[in-house]
């Protein structure tokens, strides 16, 4: 009778979650083409053990990730049990074949039983603690299904206590596997001694319906998963395996057309028709449709977004979500090709419009990557973000309007102020030293050892020309010879980039890379960190590849080797702000440091979000270009952190964050809420402070006066 049983409800089972499974597959496979997902199988392989059966990111938090490590390994290691149910049904001595009767293996089986009941408990205290009716936005669970999540800890605990009835029901009637191994089966012999004084009759009884009831509820959490948020239990291992793998966040992807990086200056070449960036759902590739069906819904990324903890609509976990449900929502009519009331639906449109994706949320983010380094499960949610502003403004024309300033000045004057190409040298003006410039003062690059890719803002805007001269000052001071490209250095396209204006960034990148070539560039160093991204890690998407240092970099380099000697004190505290770009972007935290903790008299303190969780500063993602017109500005929320810890100097190493800090340090001078003295500075300037002798130090000034962008000059 109970093979019957247990054969039957295997079989509808499996029905039913087969049809769903074929269903996604299907689905998932319509996207578009996505090459190069299985490249590099070994070290793809390397992340598996890495991210999946490691737990390596969920770890990162130390409670929720231990118990998820537990409940993980629990149902690979309770896979046995399964099978040990089902030979129940055929014989009731039935054992795994070589390894049935290991002690080991009792124990283990046992082991994350209560391991597994330990961790939901963990679960529940976490989501009671987090519910979002008491902390509301502040959790990272608001938004969503927080019923399934209950209701899989239910069947979880389910599975458990199904399992140990029909364990400690076998123990008393003689036909458990692990018979004669003492009390390695500790707690499946804990439920036999609670079980046995009941009789013979009721254990049989027992053992039998304990079966039943565990295959019964195995049977029905699998069909759950597959309809649930729960599928990344089958999917997350795939999708880590098909992730992007490059060493940080990485470059952006191109704009892909059939699987193809499309040249806008072949663009003619195209059907008319074709889409740039993804328009409609459908237009998202496999692996984009992979990520929506994975997401947890954990909110890791959601916590840690700058966007969403400053008061503004965007949550990355909202968006995949949204995304994911409306892809399920139109699945049938994508399969059967047909127009639905799901394909009437804009993909970025308000409300009233019946929009996917908010404008305002799509236009928030600041491309930072915390949502990407947080995400256990490996979802790229700023390529998606990016591939829809990539359609809204190469397509639908729509974007804020300051930012059409900034693309048209990038266009016409190759820089996001619209400033003449001659201010380029400005910054040199007043230096008792002379700087090589190529064509000019020296012919090419062979002369040199390093081109000095200044930047836009490190050429033109005040704050950051203090940190281009004192960082020129200091390789002329260590006996690095280098040369500037002055007036034919243009923006590297990363606003654009990042906005989605494929088209503009290619212009800009093609011109930088043509004349960098022209002048034999092979050794580059950027005191920008997107100058530095764009010039190492996304020019050779054009055939751009050069060796590309951030200047920290190299100032690390020269103190470690001597040619550098930090020897006047600079007292203070500091605290260190990690740019976006330069931190999770390209995994360089420590050079930084290096040059704070070798200044003499400095004392550093870190801000609670630092390093991989580092806070954003506001600027990336082209956002320096846009009006923030909703919530707390992200670069208050930033300076506040840092002001918490009453520091005589905020540094950084990023022009941007410069800026960003620079003016909300400024605001809270005026307010009263910040000490006059504390500075805002690049590491640069603190370190040329030292390296110059017999001078009286004194605090650096952020110049409030000298905050208001550069001003654009008349066309000559």
């Amino acid at each position: 009778m109970r093979l019957a049983i247990g054969l039957g409800l295997t079989v509808l089972a499996f029905a039913i979650a087969g049809r769903r499974v074929h269903w996604l597959y299907r689905l998932i496979r319509s996207g578009q083409p996505a090459p190069g997902r299985l490249d590099g199988i070994t070290t793809r392989a390397k992340s598996q053990l890495r991210e999946v059966f490691g737990q390596r990111k969920l770890l990162q938090w130390s409670i929720p990730g231990a118990a998820h490590f537990f409940t993980f390994w629990a149902f690979i290691v309770l896979a046995a049990t399964i099978f040990e149910a089902y030979g129940a049904l055929f014989d009731r001595d039935f054992a795994i074949w070589w390894i049935g009767h290991w002690a080991l293996l009792g124990f283990l089986e046992d082991f994350f039983g209560v391991a597994v009941l330990v961790s939901i408990t963990a679960f529940s205290v976490i989501r009671l603690v987090q519910r979002p009716s008491r902390r509301e936005r502040r959790s990272r669970f608001y938004g969503s299904h927080t019923r399934a999540a209950w209701l899989v800890l239910f069947m979880i605990f389910n599975v458990v206590w199904t399992l140990f009835l029909y364990r400690g029901a076998q123990i008393n009637t003689g036909h458990f596997p692990y018979q004669d191994d003492g009390w390695w089966p500790f707690a499946s012999r804990a439920v036999a001694k609670v079980l046995d004084p009941l009789g013979s009759s009721a254990n049989d009884a027992l053992e039998t319906i304990g079966i039943l009831l565990q295959i019964a509820v195995i049977l029905g959490f699998l069909v759950l998963v597959v309809y649930s948020k729960h599928l990344h239990i089958f999917i997350a291992p795939l999708n880590v395996l098909t992730k992007r793998e490059p060493q940080a966040l990485g470059p952006l992807l191109p704009i892909m057309v059939d699987g193809k990086p499309v040249d806008f200056e072949n663009v003619d070449e195209l059907d008319e028709d074709t889409a740039f960036g993804r328009g409609k759902i459908e237009d998202f590739t496999w692996k984009g449709m992979l990520d929506f069906a994975t997401c947890t819904e954990c909110g890791r990324c959601q916590s840690q977004c700058p966007a969403w903890n400053t008061g503004k609509p965007l949550s990355p976990k909202l968006v995949i979500m949204d995304l994911r449900d409306h892809l399920f929502a139109k699945g049938q009519d994508i399969l059967d090709g047909t127009q639905g009331e799901q394909s009437q639906r804009p993909l970025v449109g308000t409300a009233d419009q019946g929009g996917v994706i908010d404008p305002d949320v799509l236009w928030s983010c600041t491309t930072c990557g915390a949502c990407v380094e947080q995400c256990p499960v490996d979802i790229e949610h700023v390529d998606h973000i990016v591939d829809m502003r990539r359609f809204q403004v190469l397509v639908e024309s729509s974007f804020p309007s300051e930012a059409g300033t900034m693309l048209k000045n990038l266009e016409n004057k190759g820089n996001p102020w619209g400033m003449n190409a001659r201010a380029r040298l400005d910054w040199t003006e007043g230096l008792d030293f002379d700087i090589p410039v190529v064509g000019d003062t020296v012919e090419d690059l062979s002369e040199v050892e390093y081109l000095y890719w200044v930047g836009c803002a490190g050429a033109l805007e005040d704050r950051a020309k203090k940190t281009t001269r004192a960082f020129a000052e200091l390789l002329a001071t260590a006996g690095v010879s280098f040369a500037v490209l002055g007036e034919a250095e243009a923006c590297t396209g990363d606003p654009a980039r990042r906005l989605g204006n494929e088209f503009v960034f290619q212009m800009l990148a093609q011109q930088n890379v043509e004349t960098l070539k022209e002048a034999g560039a092979t050794k580059i160093v950027a005191t920008c960190p997107h100058c530095f991204n764009s010039l190492s890690r996304e020019y050779p998407q054009l055939g751009g590849r050069f060796e590309v240092i951030h200047h920290t970099q190299l100032l690390s380099h020269l103190v470690e080797i001597g040619r550098l000697t930090p020897v006047t004190p600079v007292e203070g505290l500091v605290t260190y702000h990690d740019p976006c770009y330069l931190g999770r972007h390209n995994k360089v935290y420590t050079p930084p440091r290096e040059v704070l903790d070798s200044v003499p008299g400095l004392r550093s303190q870190e801000m609670h979000r630092c390093k991989e969780r580092g806070f954003c500063c506001g600027a990336g993602g082209a956002r320096m270009w846009m009006e923030e017109k909703i919530g707390k500005r992200v670069n208050v929320e930033r300076v506040d952190e840092a002001l918490a810890l009453d520091p005589d100097i905020v540094s950084t190493a990023c022009p941007f964050c410069l800026v960003m800090l620079g003016d909300a340090v400024t605001a809270k001078k005026q307010d009263g809420s910040a000490r006059e003295d504390v500075a805002v500075v690049d590491v640069a300037q603190l370190l040329l402070q030292s390296v110059r002798r017999n001078i009286s130090v004194v605090p650096v000034d952020d110049d409030p006066e000298s905050s208001d962008p550069p001003v654009a000059e008349p066309s000559a």
